[in-house]
């Protein structure tokens, strides 16, 4: 069977994106009892295909006649890849510390505790616009006013007042501040509430959020953009935090374009694209992005002279001609901590440990199989090389039924919508635009999921912001 016809039953097998009567989402429509192992078995990548059929993306053209072998003896399960991914980070060199300005330090790590190098607030100060006052009332209102960003007022005498702003300094002696709706002033200038005034309201006394040398935030919390405003508010400049981990990305393959339509056999590079920015939302520093084609001294050379504490290649991982990673890891001296995983796409994915304590994690070339390496191996490594600490995983029933591999874990993406999530078509490993539309992927237990079943549900990096609205026209169940 060829490979062409092999996805063909495979797709049939898993539900056509979009089209036929009724497809299950992210499922199949109902057949004979194994002719979707059968299929599955028939579409495993080829010797050169580089982990993947030929479909657009990555991997190399099939090789019509040519067995597909299925051969991955040594393949973990899925959870235990993940936890492997995340132990190897505790095998890595220390991570140095060092300072960066504020607006350079959103994103990464604390390596030491945030203390308060000033009271905040610094002075007494007034929380609302209207008058400071001395004493009960009424009292008369001095001309000037004090506004914020000026000097020390001059204090105030029982039965004065002076017109404040909201943040200025309020001056000594005084009780209270009257807002400005709580307060009238007669002809003569006096000033006479229309409440109650109680003692040190509307007042922020200094040192009323911290004291000079509290410890505001513990090591190893997260620089988000409010701890980048506290942090100023507190008198920082700079913050110390750990290094991010460096990465450096290699684009295998002879048969990528860099840009233009794909033609005479080529197709495009979707992961040179796609992966820098989403290391960088792991916690990684991308240093380089090299296409090196299916060149074997290349990759030998650029794997043994990489600077970065993790390289990712793409492509590569079975067994074939063109499929150097292996032989280049061989050679390097390099131990294999996953080879294979139990799961589906992505289950050529690898996990190794080069020299010197730096990592490689070796991505199938299908696009969607690469996300699902990214998740399964990149993810636990680069949280933990970077400080980042654990999510804690939720889940959420499908609302669907979910066709599942018979024997491996299945990453299906899925849209939440309410308190449910809904599996998307679109979701063979050469497709992206399923991903592209969902808020995160769905762990589907060997055998798949039931309707109201609870999956949980793998985050992707930007699900929390605006860019997860849904989109116009529906999420493409």
């Amino acid at each position: 069977m060829e490979v062409d016809e092999a996805l063909a039953l495979v797709n049939e097998a898993s539900g056509r994106a979009g089209s036929g009567p009724d497809p299950i989402p992210g499922g199949r429509t109902p057949e004979p009892a194994g002719q979707a192992d059968r299929a599955a078995q028939a579409a495993q990548p080829m010797p050169g295909t580089h982990g993947g059929p030929a479909q657009p993306g990555h991997g190399g053209p099939a090789q019509p006649g040519h067995k597909e072998k299925h051969h991955h003896p040594r393949a973990t399960p899925w959870p235990e890849a993940r936890a492997r991914a995340a132990q190897a980070a505790r095998r890595a060199p220390r991570r140095d510390a060092a300072p960066v300005p504020l607006d350079e330090a959103l994103g990464q790590i604390l390596a030491t505790p945030l203390t308060a190098l000033t009271d905040l607030p610094s002075f007494d100060t007034s929380a609302m616009d209207g008058w400071a006052v001395a004493g009960p009332g009424p009292w008369d209102v001095r001309e000037e006013a004090i506004l914020a960003g000026h000097a020390r007022p001059r204090p105030l005498a029982d039965g004065e007042a002076v017109r404040i702003a909201t943040g200025a300094r309020v001056p000594q002696e005084a009780t209270a501040v009257l807002r400005s709706e709580h307060g009238l002033t007669d002809d003569k200038g006096g000033l006479h509430p229309q409440r109650e005034v109680v003692h040190g309201q509307d007042i922020r006394p200094r040192g009323q959020e911290c004291r000079s040398g509290d410890q505001l935030l513990p090591a190893g919390s997260l620089v988000t953009p409010a701890v980048l405003g506290l942090a100023a508010a507190a008198g920082y400049d700079a913050l110390e935090v750990l290094a991010r981990p460096r990465a450096e990305v290699l684009i295998l393959g002879d048969e990528l374009l860099t840009e233009g339509l794909p033609q005479e056999g080529l197709i495009r590079d979707a992961l040179g694209p796609m992966l820098p920015p989403w290391l960088r939302s792991l916690g990684a520093e991308v240093i380089a992005v090299r296409r090196l084609g299916d060149d074997a001294q290349a990759v030998l050379k650029a794997v043994k002279e990489s600077p970065a504490d993790l390289v990712v290649t793409t492509g590569g991982t079975a067994s074939g001609p063109v499929d150097h990673v292996h032989p280049t890891l061989k050679r390097l001296g390099a131990e294999l901590l996953v080879d294979g995983v139990q799961v589906r796409p992505g289950h050529p994915m690898l996990l190794a440990q080069l020299p010197g304590g730096r990592h490689l994690v070796g991505l199938p070339g299908n696009p969607l199989a690469a996300v699902s390496g990214l998740l399964t191996l990149a993810e636990p490594l680069l949280r933990k090389l970077s400080g980042h600490p654990a999510v804690e995983p939720y889940h959420a029933p499908t609302r669907d039924e979910i066709h599942g591999h018979p024997h491996d874990t299945r990453l299906v993406p899925v849209v939440l919508r309410g308190d449910e999530a809904v599996p998307l078509h679109y979701n063979g490993p050469a497709m992206l635009r399923g991903i592209a539309a969902s808020d995160g992927l769905a762990v589907v237990p060997p055998g798949g999921a039931k309707p109201g079943q609870e999956l949980e549900i793998l985050d992707l990096p930007w699900a929390l912001s605006p860019l997860s609205a849904p989109l116009p026209g529906g999420c493409f169940t």
